[in-house]
């Protein structure tokens, strides 16, 4: 049997670590030979050590997954890891690419492994295109949303997102804080909301999305980071994330 050598690509070190200890128990075919936290990383390792197969992560911030495939100069055999919805999964079931659901299972790595022998590489770029044509579909398509429904009880409200100064999220839910300092919640996590808001939103840390038009003042922060008056009831300070820092220099025009 081939050993693949093997690149572990996610934002999150405790997925990385936790992909790395179930590929161990399958050393016999792979062969992880390094690991990046994120797009820009993982195309600097992806083309310096030319890896046969990389576990790649969709949602990273900075560059998404997806985003990072457009930029390398060769695609190895790519295995998505994704929270995706069953909607979003069906890009990846027409074309045939392999994916794993979050948390991974050591018994989908099984299956991962009897597919390998049925990857044909040269087919795989036009596959991955048909991928990013059906995802950059389902982002423009969900990009129309105006107003985010919300269920208290029996009773179904709708927040409109012109009103929307930022969405928080907590260990237990996300929290919508209007212009008026009104808060809601919804049970949509904050990626899932990423992928459907419209351009004006800026996500600026692990746990903050802002609107951008309601932005008031930026202050320069230590550590790569800033801080971000919002131009709500509260006058609402929000301190950006140091993996956001290029995301917010792009929307200032930096």
């Amino acid at each position: 049997m081939k050993l693949y050598r093997t690149i572990v690509i996610d934002d999150e070190p405790p997925a990385r670590q936790r992909l790395k200890e179930l590929l161990m128990d399958f050393s016999e075919t792979f062969q992880v030979v390094d690991e990046a936290c994120d797009g820009v990383e993982g195309i600097e390792k992806i083309n310096q050590l030319k890896p046969d197969v990389i576990f790649l992560d969709i949602q990273m911030p900075e560059m998404n997954g997806l985003e990072m495939l457009q930029k390398l100069e060769e695609i190895p055999i790519v295995v998505f890891c994704t929270a995706f919805d069953d909607y979003a999964l069906q890009a990846f079931e027409t074309n045939s690419l392999d994916y794993l659901l979050k948390p991974v299972r050591k018994e989908r790595i099984e299956v991962t492994i009897n597919k390998l022998a049925f990857f044909n590489k040269e087919e795989q770029s036009e596959q991955i295109l048909n991928i990013l044509r059906s995802f950059n579909g389902v982002q423009q398509e969900q990009r129309q949303l105006t107003s985010i429904t919300i269920k208290v009880g029996k009773k179904i409200s709708f927040v409109k997102l012109a009103e929307v100064a930022y969405f928080k999220a907590t260990d237990k839910y996300v929290s919508i804080f209007t212009k008026q300092g009104e808060e809601y919640i919804t049970d949509q996590s904050l990626t899932a909301l990423s992928r459907q808001l419209p351009n004006e939103f800026l996500r600026i840390h692990r746990s903050l999305i802002i609107n951008t038009n309601m932005v008031s003042e930026v202050f320069t922060h230590f550590n790569s980071c800033y801080n971000i008056t919002m131009d709500d009831k509260f006058k609402t300070v929000l301190k950006s994330g140091r993996s956001y820092q290029s995301e917010i220099k792009s929307w200032m025009g930096m």
